[in-house]
């Protein structure tokens, strides 16, 4: 089984926000976002999926979640990358 690690995007008051999460089963995970039954903070919002990772194991899945989580300046050029490609 994989482990993925996820980031998402979403318009709020005119500006993009992000989310950062792991999982197993990244489409059932996007339409659970978008149903309002994912984490707090995605209920109410439209997420488009803009980059996935895949992980053999869920610990190196969660460590660069993590990672990801905190780094804001590769979440801010990955967001650039997907809107510039849009």
């Amino acid at each position: 089984m994989y482990f993925y690690v996820y980031l998402l995007i979403s318009i709020v008051n005119k500006k993009y926000i992000s989310y950062v999460g792991y999982t197993n089963n990244i489409n059932k995970r996007l339409k659970s976002h978008n149903s309002g039954k994912g984490a707090k903070f995605t209920k109410g919002n439209k997420w488009v999926l803009i980059y996935k990772k895949r992980y053999k194991s869920r610990s190196e899945a969660m460590s660069n979640e993590y990672k990801l989580k905190k780094n804001y300046f590769k979440r801010k050029k990955i967001k650039q990358n997907y809107l510039k490609n849009k």
